[in-house]
């Protein structure tokens, strides 16, 4: 069966966007990896408003902290966020494919 298309139907994909780094390293420059990150996030989302994504303005950033725990508060954050109504579940993709995808965008140019 074939998946009903979101813009079509009138509705709207709220994405939330999340960013992590493992260390500190970097985070106290006025542009940082984290920025990156939100950027190339916010990017990928924009491109999708045809579809009816659009970027929430909550900010779940988790600086300095590993991604081998989940102790990490804009993660917890976001999380809670999930599951408290009336926000709908914010799509995800992997930063790895966004970067990529970026990086493709930019040598075609």
């Amino acid at each position: 069966m074939a998946r009903a298309d979101p813009a079509r139907a009138g509705l709207t994909v709220r994405c939330a966007i999340y960013t992590r780094k493992s260390s500190d390293e970097g985070l106290e420059q006025e542009f940082n990896s984290l920025d990156a990150q939100w950027e190339a996030c916010e990017a990928y989302i924009v491109s999708q408003r045809h579809a009816g994504w659009i970027a929430l303005s909550d900010m779940y950033d988790d600086g300095g902290l590993s991604g081998g725990t989940m102790e990490r508060p804009a993660l917890k954050r976001l999380l809670e966020d999930i599951e408290a109504p009336p926000r709908q579940k914010p799509g995800s993709f992997s930063i790895d494919r966004a970067m990529d995808m970026l990086m493709n965008q930019k040598s075609r140019d």
